[in-house]
């Protein structure tokens, strides 16, 4: 523990800040190969820089969709906790919940989140009252780009500015990386955590002509042209990000964070959900090859991401090959930031930190995934994972040798079955099951 400390205390000295800041970024939708680095078809300059110059994070595992990602994400508790396993407009935590910006703000940090909230969409049920000290973007799900309007029904008009409704114009990849720049600018010597969630690349895109002439040719079709154009906007917004960092000479005291909130998705663009604003009709051509599945699935596809750590001077370019899960944030940036929780949080998540640095190699452990609606549940333990849905035969893969989960192994291995079978029984006891509405 006293060199956890000084080691702790020596990052802090040599990055000459009490505290480190934290910019966390999530994308939607973005699949494993989206970007260019993992073989995507169009250029992320950015994202790719970032990744080479940190930490690579081979095996980083989210939620199948995105509210449950962010209830964990901001928790450091498996979603399930809150019976939050889909997309949903219903309030996921309760008031008195000890989150992610509520621990940090303890200890002096300037809170804010610009994008996408989905973890309660009233107003009343809004960022600013779960720790944020200033929340702009979408109380609901994902947007049109240019009206901003969620889906059709009581949520429809969900765009706000610290938990007021507002209406703004331009591109939503735009205003929210310009609301994220303005506020980085405005920051004092306070260490600070800003969440930025983009709503790119989530159903419907519909890009701007000036990114869509950036498209390469040999993409063709409206969908697959839009999709690939919002994809190199979001990367370029990010770069926005990390130049007003260095505008305000933040860079080198400030941990970048990046991932997906789950698996790239084939669904229509068109979706007749939302308002119409002339929408190209087709189907999404997110891409998570050579990983089996799409969004809402519990095979990689779905909830193994494209991640990152970044962090000049203190964090080394490397590849982390070791499982890490969604839920290891708060409690990595919780130690980073020097809270001590009074009480157990009843983590489900665990400090990582010692993975990023390079101090230790990583300690076997158990994964646990609550599919959509509880409809399917999963475990890792080891190289080992089993998926076991509410109505079917479980499905046993052996990731070591077989990453892209191409054969199942239950039928050969009942005894490995029923060994993880009895893992995921204890792990998924703490899972609280609540009726929602669908989004």
């Amino acid at each position: 523990m006293v060199l956890r400390f000084l080691s702790l205390f020596m990052i802090m000295a040599s990055a000459a800040v009490s505290a480190p800041n934290f910019l966390v970024i999530v994308a939607d939708d973005l699949g494993w190969a989206d970007v260019s680095y993992h073989g995507g078809n169009v250029p992320t300059p950015n994202l790719d820089k970032l990744t080479r110059e940190g930490v690579e994070l081979d095996q980083h595992y989210v939620a199948p969709v995105c509210s449950p990602t962010r209830s964990a994400l901001l928790s450091g508790r498996y979603w399930s906790r809150f019976g939050v396993t889909t997309p949903q407009n219903e309030r996921a935590y309760e008031w008195d919940m000890v989150t992610l910006p509520r621990a940090l703000k303890s200890v002096g940090y300037d809170t804010a989140i610009t994008g996408k909230w989905h973890l309660g969409s009233k107003p009343e049920e809004g960022p600013r009252k779960f720790g944020f000290d200033h929340s702009y973007g979408s109380l609901a799900g994902g947007v049109g780009p240019w009206n901003h309007r969620y889906k059709q029904g009581p949520f429809s008009e969900t765009w706000h500015r610290d938990d007021v409704l507002i209406s703004e114009p331009g591109h939503v990849t735009d205003i929210i990386a310009g609301e994220a720049v303005q506020w980085i600018a405005g920051r004092s010597e306070k260490p600070f955590f800003l969440y930025v969630p983009f709503t790119a690349v989530h159903l419907p895109v519909k890009e701007p002509d000036e990114w869509l002439q950036r498209v390469p040719a040999s993409i063709t079709g409206d969908v697959p042209r839009h999709y690939a154009a919002c994809i190199m906007h979001l990367d370029d917004a990010v770069g926005r990000l990390v130049n007003a960092l260095e505008k305000a000479g933040k860079r080198d005291s400030t941990m970048i964070v990046f991932t997906s909130d789950n698996g790239g998705s084939q669904a229509g663009n068109a979706d007749s959900k939302y308002p119409a604003d002339d929408y190209p009709n087709g189907k999404l051509t997110g891409n998570n090859a050579p990983l089996r599945g799409n969004k809402g699935e519990l095979y990689e596809g779905g909830i193994r991401v494209t991640a990152f750590a970044n962090w000049p001077g203190t964090l080394k370019p490397s590849k982390l090959v070791a499982p890490i899960h969604v839920v290891d944030w708060m409690p990595t940036l919780c130690a980073l930031a020097g809270y001590l929780p009074k009480v157990s949080l009843n983590w489900d998540g665990r400090d990582i930190w010692p993975l990023l640095h390079g101090e230790k190699k990583a300690e076997p452990r158990l994964l646990y995934w609550a599919g959509v609606g509880f409809r399917a549940r999963a475990v890792r333990d080891g190289d080992w994972k089993l998926i076991v849905p509410q109505k079917g035969k479980p499905e046993l893969f052996d990731l070591a040798n077989d990453p892209h989960e191409t054969t199942d192994l239950a039928a050969r291995m009942p005894d490995k079955v029923s060994a993880l079978k009895a893992k995921l029984a204890e792990v998924s006891r703490g899972d609280r099951v609540v009726k929602v509405t669908k989004e």
